[in-house]
């Protein structure tokens, strides 16, 4: 796949984008979610290491190919690392897939009910090594708690600026801009991030990917999945379980997948081959339906 055939791929395809990008202070969790417990690993360099062999097997499997994965989105170290002996954004690009890169470094502490990406001093660098590798794109997360107009126009401001920067490069950014699901103000919070989403967005002059939290209202985004200036708008599972997720997905026209908990969450280390493509398999086929068929 060239990037102008990746680009069509993420416009138009029918299906959805995995994410294999827990960092540092996630990885922990999703080992213990694997099956694999805190003190199985006697330094972070073996703990990466163990995240990044489950990576591997999941890129692996018959089951994990372009046909219902559109993309992936990778963990800088896994980026960097192979499979097989094949660079992974290749060895993602060689099954159809097309490969994005996690860019935010964490967040800030909260204020005004948001809380705003860290500073990412290399980021220039980690692009033009991404871009290097064959990867098509970037994602950045920053996290809504409360309904402050404040707070939210902030975040929307730094994720837009921090996206110029990515399509400086000649990538193309996911914007993640998460409502907390537990937020007491959430449909107040879609609300005003709507707002703040279309006024950017108006002065933009080229596309961006957005990936949102599922509304409390569906169709709530229809202005988005619509909107010249957005390739494409995918969802985060937030939380939610993954039958949970599906459902809320389905009823919300225009928006597939990104999710990682909920693809991931019935994976085990002790699984024998033929076990984890199957479970894998299943998770793959359940996403993928409520991305593609919807019921609003």
């Amino acid at each position: 796949m060239n990037r102008a055939d990746m680009t069509a791929k993420i416009a138009a395809g029918q299906g959805f984008i995995a994410a294999l990008d827990q960092s540092g202070g996630s990885t922990p969790k999703a080992l213990a979610g694997y099956g694999i417990e805190a003190g199985a690993w006697g330094s972070d360099e073996e703990m990466f290491g163990l995240i990044h062999e489950m990576r591997c097997r999941i890129i692996r499997s018959k089951v994990f190919t372009g046909e219902k994965v559109l993309a992936a989105i990778l963990f800088e170290r896994t980026m960097d690392g192979s499979v097989d002996g094949t660079p992974v954004p290749a060895a993602l690009i060689a099954k159809g897939i097309v490969p994005f890169i996690k860019i935010d470094k964490g967040l800030e502490d909260e204020t005004n009910g948001v809380q705003l990406m860290k500073p990412m001093p290399d980021l220039d660098a980690l692009l033009v090594k991404s871009k290097a590798l064959g990867v098509y794109g970037t994602k950045e997360r920053s996290v809504i708690n409360s309904a402050d107009a404040t707070g939210i126009a902030a975040i929307v401001a730094q994720q837009f600026e921090v996206g110029r920067q990515v399509l400086s490069h000649g990538m193309m950014p996911m914007l993640e801009p998460e409502i907390n699901i537990k937020s007491e103000t959430r449909a107040a919070c879609d609300a005003i991030l709507l707002a703040e989403l279309l006024k950017a967005l108006g002065g933009m002059d080229q596309q961006v990917m957005l990936k949102l939290s599922l509304p409390v209202v569906p169709g709530t985004y229809d202005a988005l999945t619509s909107h010249p200036k957005v390739l494409r708008v995918v969802a985060l599972s937030g939380g939610y379980q993954r039958p949970e997720a599906c459902a809320e997905l389905a009823r919300n026209r225009g928006i597939i997948a990104s999710f990682s908990r909920a693809l991931l969450e019935d994976l085990r280390f002790g699984m024998s081959d033929a076990e984890f493509d199957a479970a894998l398999g299943s998770a793959i086929d359940e996403i993928y339906t409520g991305s593609t068929v919807k019921t609003a």
